[in-house]
């Protein structure tokens, strides 16, 4: 549903009759004025206390001595389980390099492996036919 298009006053020249019809705009103050109850004494007793109590267990000096003790355990235990790797000299190999040798030591050794076994299939392959033939003469 449309509902018809709001049309403004057309605007009148400012004389004596639309002075007096529209004096000075007054400045709107709230028809009621909102008053804040303060609150019951004890409340405010509760919430002083609330703020300036302690945490008990940051209050206890024993608590929180045992809780550095188990702390300082608990790091040395991640530290054995977990070492951290031994410094590395700046002119040393760095660690990729030396693992990137390693298997191209593994390599070389499983294809010189390989090659052997070849060589010795060829040498036995070889070696049939001519036991074959001296046992059929």
């Amino acid at each position: 549903m449309r509902y018809p298009r709001r049309q403004e006053p057309a605007p009148t020249k400012a004389g004596l009759a639309t002075a007096a019809a529209d004096p000075a705009p007054q400045p709107t103050v709230p028809a009621v004025t909102v008053e804040r109850r303060t609150p019951p004494e004890g409340y405010c007793r509760a919430i002083e206390a609330h703020r300036q109590a302690a945490r008990p267990s940051l209050a206890d000096p024993g608590i929180a001595e045992a809780v550095e003790r188990q702390t300082a355990a608990m790091r040395e235990l991640s530290r054995r389980a977990f070492p951290e790797p031994d410094v590395v000299a700046d002119d040393a190999p760095a660690l990729i390099g030396q693992a990137r040798a390693q298997r191209r030591r593994q390599a070389a050794a499983t294809e010189a492996a390989a090659l052997r076994r070849a060589r010795a299939e060829r040498a036995r392959a070889a070696a049939a036919p001519a036991l074959t033939e001296r046992r059929s003469a």
